[in-house]
């Protein structure tokens, strides 16, 4: 573990979930850690080993996702259901829908939140007072209809369903949603294949902050956009226009340090950011592989503290949250 290089009164404690990429049924797949950035103090508070899911490929059904906080309790996204936990990580409920499938981030406005559903190319609106799914919001490229010979132009199409219904879509991941968020009365939404940030309202949808194709956690910042740039291994604020204003270095560590490192990088690779925060009081936070929370200055670009909880290559954070207790 990384010592902290700043006494920052600004630095928080974090929870940070990880997804397991590339293990073996019988490993643990992932887990919940509560990081102190003032202190460097690392508390395992879940580990999540279970035999009911998928063993093929990188993440899959493996590992722990998106994190949010309503009344006393947790939420965590697993792959394919929503886990509530008190604030000793006890389960308390859980929900699934057949919609949900490979989730990703999760995010709260007032008593609704919206879960990421990678592989039906959805987002799914769960009242958290009912404690059910409400509504469902597809967004799918789709061949043009009466498009002839050749390929087939793909257009982005997008919709809402009932998630209580089995009318709903087929399973797919034509955009790889990774990212929801509700901003100014609409739903913002992101995938590694978007290249921009779609926001769903009562009238439609529209193309609004542009983003590059293969991100995560794309958020509007500041008048701009703010994402973790996923093949360049940092996190970038643009302008937005697209243009890179100011970009924040992922931090990486010697081959030699590392386990797991023979693994293919489509499986699991050093430098993978996941996991992206902003606070009040002007500091990013981001999460990256191996098990790794760095904390920078937004508006110096300074990095203020970075703290590292495992040097095995396969463990990528995933979902990022200030703990709020």
């Amino acid at each position: 573990m990384a010592a902290p290089k700043s006494s920052d009164p600004r630095l928080p404690r974090v929870l940070v979930t990880e997804v397991v990429r590339s293990a073996h049924q019988g490993d643990s797949h992932g887990g919940a850690y509560l990081v102190d950035l003032a202190t460097g103090g690392i508390e395992k508070v879940l580990d999540w080993n279970r035999m009911d899911i998928e063993w093929e490929g990188r993440g899959q059904g493996r590992g722990l996702r998106g994190i949010e906080f309503f009344g006393e309790h947790v939420y965590i996204a697993a792959s394919d259901e929503l886990l509530v936990f008190d604030q000793r990580f006890n389960i308390v409920k859980r929900f699934r829908n057949p919609y949900l499938r490979h989730c990703h981030e999760i995010y709260r406005a007032a008593d609704t939140l919206y879960l990421t559903s990678t592989n039906f190319d959805s987002v799914l609106e769960f009242d958290l007072c009912k404690e059910r799914f409400t509504r469902g919001y597809l967004v799918r490229y789709s061949p043009r209809k009466g498009a002839a010979g050749g390929r087939a132009e793909m257009v982005l199409r997008v919709g809402r369903f009932d998630p209580n219904r089995r009318d709903g879509p087929q399973p797919a991941d034509t955009t790889h949603l990774n990212n929801v968020l509700f901003h100014e009365g609409r739903v913002l939404v992101s995938g590694v294949r978007l290249r921009s940030i779609i926001a769903i309202g009562r009238t439609g949808h529209a193309e609004t902050l542009p983003i590059p194709e293969w991100t995560h956690n794309a958020q509007p910042c500041q008048g701009g956009v703010l994402y973790n740039s996923t093949g360049e291994d940092e996190v970038c604020f643009a302008s937005a226009e697209g243009e890179i204003v100011r970009r924040f270095p992922i931090v990486t560590y010697d081959p030699a340090e590392l386990t797991h490192n023979d693994l293919p990088d489509d499986f699991a690779r050093q430098g993978f950011a996941r996991g992206l925060v902003t606070t009040g009081d002007g500091l990013l936070i981001a999460g990256s592989s191996p098990s790794t929370v760095t904390a920078w200055d937004f508006a110096s670009g300074e990095q203020l503290v970075s703290v590292n909880f495992g040097k095995d290559i396969r463990n990528a954070p995933h979902g990022l949250a200030v703990w709020s207790f």
